[in-house]
């Protein structure tokens, strides 16, 4: 069986120039997702509370990412389907179903998690929640979670060559991180405050 054919979906859009440095950028704002089989193609996001799934089928060479608001509505909250996507609960099956439908399998997929800051000391820590409904989604849909950086008070960029499974994160220091970072693999910290697994 052959792989599938290069593509970029959800959303859809023309796919940027290829850049110096040899990747087709695009960004995934908030309640946006994206997925690729493309392995120049490089999905990019800013994360303060929100939570980016970065989700990979490594015999497929397909990969997605989105970037949902919150995790789940609050109990006896109504959701009108524009405004579905901002929440985990429907960013991940969306997304889920995306790489399904492009030829991923459901068993093979594997997890990196970003997100879940805590910018204003003294509110209420949404980061926090996102950050443990991301896992927990992970846990009971039985989806490894083979790298999280998740937590503290600052903001994130994250990039991710979906088709590859590699992800990158720089942390923005302009605040004070409240604890530290828990990652699950052993990449290597740079100083600049960059997680690389490029």
């Amino acid at each position: 069986m052959s792989a599938p054919a290069p593509r970029t979906i959800s959303p859809p859009r023309p796919l940027p120039t290829v850049r110096a440095d040899g990747f087709r950028h695009t960004s995934i704002v908030q309640g946006e997702r994206g997925v690729s089989a493309d392995p120049q193609v490089l999905f990019s996001t800013i994360l303060g509370s929100c939570i980016a799934a970065c989700l990979f089928d490594p015999e497929a060479k397909l990969g997605g990412i989105n970037h949902f608001l919150l995790g789940e509505p609050q109990p006896g909250q109504t959701v009108d389907s524009a405004a579905q996507h901002r929440y985990g609960v429907h960013a991940m099956e969306l997304l889920i179903n995306d790489m399904l439908r492009y030829g991923a399998r459901r068993s093979r997929l594997r997890a990196h998690l970003y997100g879940g800051a805590n910018l204003n000391p003294g509110m209420r820590a949404i980061g926090t929640d996102n950050a443990a409904f991301a896992v927990r989604f992970l846990q009971q849909d039985g989806i490894p979670l083979l790298v999280q950086d998740l937590g503290g008070r600052s903001a994130r960029r994250v990039e991710f060559v979906a088709a590859q499974g590699r992800s990158r994160v720089k942390v923005v220091r302009d605040a004070v991180v409240a604890a530290p970072v828990h990652r699950i693999s052993t990449p290597t910290a740079i100083d600049s405050g960059e997680l690389d697994l490029f």
